[in-house]
């Protein structure tokens, strides 16, 4: 919607940047907290809260004055924050240990569709009714989704615990339990720069196909589309390879290499690229930055203390988080200083080699 809705509210489209942040910011906040709730709540509960939210903060937006829809960008993602330590419990207690990369990936596989989704039809959308009604329809799909998951609570929303804390202190707590455990702490910092050249890819791949290579937004949003189905493939397949070929730590490592490679090709993005070769930057970009998630909640999984995998994976995604709202801020600065796309996203693809390169160069502490 950025390259609409910017001009619209009297900004430029790259402020979509400050949006996210925001978005984020009110992520952290819910994931950190996803723990206690959870557990007072079940999965489902929470699950169905966050949706609601999702529909309030998109209809905050939809007004179009600039207040509201920072403010609605806030409640997006405090509705979004807590259903990955949601959906993880549910999936700790139903897969098999020895499938736990390839399960979460599978799960995983829901966001970037909803990005190939997006890619395809808000464009479409948005030159039809507008990116108000867009925003509104789109949240009024969350309310749908939150009604039609409600016959399945009685099977998972079980064993709840009616004193857990929900207090803000207590949503902390989760952060506290990362800081203390060394292998919990390094799966943060893999996240927290994972996770910001997720977001420079997702938030302004449009806008730097539009600016580098004189696309129009239908097929700067069909080029997006194909790098989300590049990452739904591809957490599949680096799922199964961390289950069956590769340790998860080492396939983490190989992906921010990934990452970073693509991130640098960006240097030498030009309006004469062959469509294929477009095609092939865009999918293993995508394959790449959006394609460790699964193998990553797997991981953190697996390492958390027992019966804690909701609050680690929390205090994991807070920091995660804070890498989403970080990066775009400096994405943005990067480009108020005169810098074009494909140096920003080169610098912010660094981050992701060096975190590669350590994971596989060391050991495991």
């Amino acid at each position: 919607m950025a390259p609409v809705a910017g001009p619209a509210l009297g900004v430029a489209p790259a402020a979509v940047g400050y949006f996210i942040a925001i978005a984020y910011a009110g992520s952290m906040l819910g994931s950190a907290a996803a723990g206690g709730w959870v557990a007072r709540f079940g999965p489902i509960r929470v699950s169905q809260a966050g949706l609601c939210l999702c529909l309030c903060g998109l209809a905050l937006a939809a007004s179009a004055w600039p207040p509201l829809v920072l403010l609605g960008a806030f409640v997006i993602g405090v509705g979004y924050g807590p259903t990955t330590p949601a959906s993880s419990v549910i999936l700790v207690r139903a897969a098999p240990p020895s499938m736990f990369s390839l399960i979460f990936s599978v799960k995983q596989t829901g966001v970037p569709a909803g990005g190939v989704l997006a890619g395809a039809l808000v464009p479409v959308l948005v030159l039809a009714v507008g990116w108000e009604w867009t925003a509104l329809l789109i949240g009024v799909c969350c309310f749908a989704l939150a009604l039609a998951i409600a016959p399945v609570r009685a099977r998972y929303d079980i064993g709840l615990n009616p004193a857990a804390p929900i207090s803000l202190r207590a949503a902390f707590q989760p952060v506290g339990l990362v800081a203390r455990s060394p292998r919990l702490r390094e799966m943060a910092v893999t996240s927290f720069v994972y996770g910001g050249v997720q977001i420079t890819l997702v938030t302004y791949l449009v806008t730097f196909l539009i600016d580098s290579f004189a696309l129009t937004l239908v097929l700067a949003g069909i080029v997006m589309a194909v790098s989300q189905v590049a990452s739904v493939a591809g957490r599949i397949v680096w799922g199964a390879l961390a289950d069956r070929a590769l340790a998860r730590r080492t396939m983490l490592g190989l992906l921010g290499l990934g990452m970073g490679v693509s991130a640098l090709a960006t240097l030498a993005a030009r309006p004469d690229w062959p469509g294929w070769l477009l095609l092939t930057f865009a999918s293993l970009f995508g394959a790449t930055a959006v394609g460790w998630n699964g193998v990553f909640l797997a991981e953190v999984a697996r390492i958390a203390p027992q019966g804690m995998v909701s609050q680690a994976t929390g205090g994991c995604l807070f920091f995660t988080f804070l890498g989403v709202v970080v990066t775009p801020l400096v994405f943005n600065l990067v480009l108020a200083l005169g810098g074009s796309y494909g140096l920003a996203y080169a610098l912010l693809g660094m981050p992701g080699l060096i975190v590669g390169a350590r994971l596989l160069l060391w050991r495991e502490g």
